[in-house]
């Protein structure tokens, strides 16, 4: 590595630390970098990457840990059990410091911590005294998928990287890899385990690494093409397909389905059937027994029999592009010459785009939650808030690409937390069900109605985003899982300190928008949920119960009849 790497690397960091997160410090914006870089197919968002950071006193070394079922991340509320075969498991673990020199003593840590955190023998109540409580919850989720999937035999693939701005790695400390390995195949004798070093040179390669965005799809005939718009039916070779779906690597590139509106769903009859067409080399072409695949594409461009297609989304497809991928990925495709259909469109707008969505998945059964990023309130909501600098994320990392800073982005599954926590006030529901509030349609019609006021979106959202900042301002003290549990509470009495009101109506919630809540206002809101959650015992399960919820009712009330 030359000097001028290190330099480099550190305007760049400084730069980005500026534009997106410039109230975090260095050193944990260069944890959030580095995990952002190394989980760059993930297309993670910002608090998803956020989820994974450990970094903190008792963290063992691990500064982030982040695991994933099938390239989804397990997080709190996560179900995998509709999962039957070919299940594959990945555990990224993390260790940064911001030195120029990589030391066995961090090697040490991590050996220690993961000799300790991957003993499934060992509890881990045993383990609360040593390492702090975020780190044990992500040990708790990933041993709980891991041995709940184990009758189905997942792959299961440890990465570790260890982060810093250095450049030469001690022979000494590369020897202390062999005896990480040595630790891990002691508890998971079939993993499969990869060690890297990321020194300034590395961490730059990564960064500079850009998502394709373009891709060749090869067409086995001349497509039919529609007049006035730009669309195409396609006849698609298997293995061309196979190609178009997957990176250098052989891996299913993830991120061209964030659109689909259901994730794989494993051994299901249907898949099963998808599975044995491919399988059992029938008389039949395979897209005489198949629906086929739908590609949305903000450009498409038709050369000889190859379609170049810009930011494609497959949105329907998911199951058989998967099978597909199974079935070629373990099979001699020298020899198949099967066919798949595939309809390419541009569509003229964000409206078009999310009825070919809504049209191309209405022919199974699918559950309407996974439809709800189509609702037009989204898109209300998106183009309301975009003027007051808040960024609605109802495309996932559509702002985050774009070099929003974090602070102004809020996802789907954010604001209904917001949502329910302020304007229905149940922030111990807003806490326990951080991913699946909106599956439900009762809940769903509750938080996200046509008949609130659009002001009610924006006041929540603000209300939350003050809340955020003034805790990581004044709350220092306190440690990261204490932080998500109180924050739902705060953002609840602050508004209600606010508007000097223990129940307000949506109109009067709806009149907080775009005010600024008084540091007194937010310490008042503070110092009560504090001392209330503390004297319950301060932990998750007090965060998720409806003890404390009742407390601070009962004070509310008292204060503000």
């Amino acid at each position: 590595m030359t000097s001028n790497d290190r330099i480099i690397l550190d305007q760049v960091l400084e730069q980005k630390r500026r534009n997106v997160a410039p109230t975090t410090t260095q050193s944990y914006y260069f944890e959030i970098f580095t995990a952002e870089q190394m989980l760059k197919d993930y297309d993670l968002s910002y608090d998803e990457i956020e989820s994974g950071n450990m970094g903190g006193g008792g963290d063992g070394g691990i500064d982030a840990f982040y695991s994933f079922v099938n390239g989804d991340l397990i997080q709190e509320d996560s179900d995998f059990s509709e999962l039957k075969k070919n299940i594959s498991i990945e555990l990224y673990i993390i260790t940064c410091k911001t030195t120029t020199g990589f030391s066995e003593g961090a090697l040490d840590k991590l050996i220690s911590a993961s000799g300790e955190l991957f003993d499934l023998s060992k509890p881990t109540t045993d383990l609360k005294e040593i390492y702090n409580q975020r780190l044990i919850d992500a040990v708790e989720r990933f041993r709980s998928i891991y041995q709940s999937l184990a009758s189905r035999f997942p792959q299961l693939h440890m990465h570790y990287a260890y982060a810093t701005k250095g450049d030469q790695i001690h022979p000494n400390v590369e020897r202390k890899v062999d005896q990480l390995e040595n630790v891990i195949r002691t508890h998971f004798s079939a993993t499969e385990f990869e060690f890297e070093f990321l020194g300034a040179s590395e961490l730059l390669k990564l960064a500079r690494r850009t998502p394709t965005t373009s891709y060749t799809l090869n067409l086995s005939e001349n497509p039919i093409s529609s007049m006035g718009t730009v669309a195409f039916v396609c006849l698609v070779s298997l293995k061309d397909f196979y190609n178009f779906i997957t990176d250098l690597q052989g891996h299913l590139i993830r991120y061209i389905f964030e659109a689909n509106v259901r994730d794989y769903q494993g051994k299901t009859e249907v898949n099963e059937q998808i599975q044995t067409s491919l399988q059992e080399q029938q008389s039949e072409e395979f897209w005489w027994l198949n629906n086929g695949i739908t590609i949305l594409s903000s450009k498409a461009t038709l050369s000889g029999k190859a379609l170049t297609i810009e930011n494609p989304e497959i949105v329907n497809g998911l199951q058989t592009s998967t099978e597909i991928y199974n079935y070629l990925k373990r099979c001699n495709n020298k020899i198949e010459q099967r066919n798949l259909l595939v309809r390419v469109i541009v569509p003229t707008d964000p409206e078009s785009r999310d009825r070919i969505i809504k049209a191309t998945n209405s022919q199974t059964t699918i559950p309407p939650a996974s439809l709800r990023a189509t609702d037009k309130i989204h898109r209300d909501i998106e183009e309301y808030l975009k003027p007051f600098g808040l960024y609605y994320d109802r495309r996932k990392n559509y702002y985050k690409n774009e070099g929003k800073p974090i602070n102004r982005i809020i996802s789907i599954p954010q604001l209904a937390q917001a949502v329910m926590a302020v304007l229905l006030k149940r922030p111990d529901m807003a806490r326990a069900r951080p991913s699946s509030l909106i599956k439900k349609d009762k809940e769903y019609s509750e938080l996200f109605n046509p008949k609130h006021p659009i002001e009610i979106y924006r006041a929540c959202a603000e209300v939350m985003k003050q809340t955020d900042n003034f805790i990581n301002i004044h709350g220092t003290s306190l440690s990261t899982p204490d932080k998500n549990n109180l924050k739902f509470y705060i953002a609840m009495c602050a508004s209600q300190e606010a508007l000097q009101d223990f129940n307000p109506q949506t109109e009067r919630i709806a009149s907080l928008a775009g005010c600024l809540l008084s540091d007194e206002t937010l310490k008042n809101a503070y110092e009560l949920v504090w001392n209330e959650y503390s004297s319950l015992g301060g932990t998750d399960k007090v965060a998720k119960g409806s003890e404390l919820l009742e407390k601070l009712q009962k004070k509310m009330k008292g204060k503000y009849p």
